[in-house]
């Protein structure tokens, strides 16, 4: 009889699509309301642009300008523009402007995985976590596995199992067919890739 060489124990796999287009529509990503940050940039453009308002307003009927408004005029007339407190106020001011910007173009939930929209009126996600322990139940249904940890991603399932009976490589092929199957049946928008390691329980001296 041939023998083969021992599995190397800390073999990874290579990523590879796990799904087949099955029938359905794509769904894009959930974009997330945001509404603390809308509700704080509304609120504070909202009280500038009225304040501001105002004072024109006034000054238009005949009446003196507001105190700050000439004084932060007078203030930027004479104030050098390579001051260090300037250059940290302008540098504050385009960080929370690209903050902003940020939200407004970033969908955002990325805890929240699309799934295949079988009807254009139902559109259903499910919890990264909640498909990571899904997964995780499925490869501890596997002979010879004594623990397994999934982390799930977008575009990546990672799996870190440890055996402590079999071969390596029936386990390995039994993971890699539990969890196809899994990832197949959890119906998500895109098709993440797989990966895995297996390795033996750490001997304790």
């Amino acid at each position: 009889m041939e023998e083969r060489d021992p599995p190397d124990p800390a073999t990874r796999y290579e990523p590879r699509p796990t799904l087949s287009d099955d029938d359905g529509e794509r769904a894009g990503r959930f974009w997330s309301t945001r509404r603390i940050p809308a509700g704080l940039a509304a609120l504070v453009v909202l009280g500038a642009a009225g304040l501001l308002l105002y004072d024109v307003a006034a000054v238009r009927a005949g009446q003196h300008a507001m105190y700050w408004r000439r004084a932060l005029a007078a203030q930027l007339a004479r104030q050098p523009l390579d001051e260090p407190w300037v250059l940290v106020a302008a540098g504050v001011a385009m960080a929370l402007g690209l903050w902003l910007l940020a939200l407004a173009l970033t969908p955002g939930l990325r805890g929240l995985l699309p799934m295949r929209r079988h009807s254009p009126l139902v559109r259903a996600g499910i919890d990264r976590d909640a498909a990571a322990l899904t997964l995780r139940d499925r490869a501890m249904e596997v002979s010879g596995v004594q623990s397994a940890r999934v982390r799930m991603g977008r575009s990546k399932v990672r799996l870190r199992a440890v055996s402590h009976f079999r071969e390596l490589d029936e386990v390995r092929d039994d993971l890699d067919t539990a969890l196809r199957a899994g990832i197949r049946e959890l119906g998500l928008d895109r098709a993440p890739a797989l990966t895995m390691r297996v390795r033996r329980p750490v001997k304790k001296r």
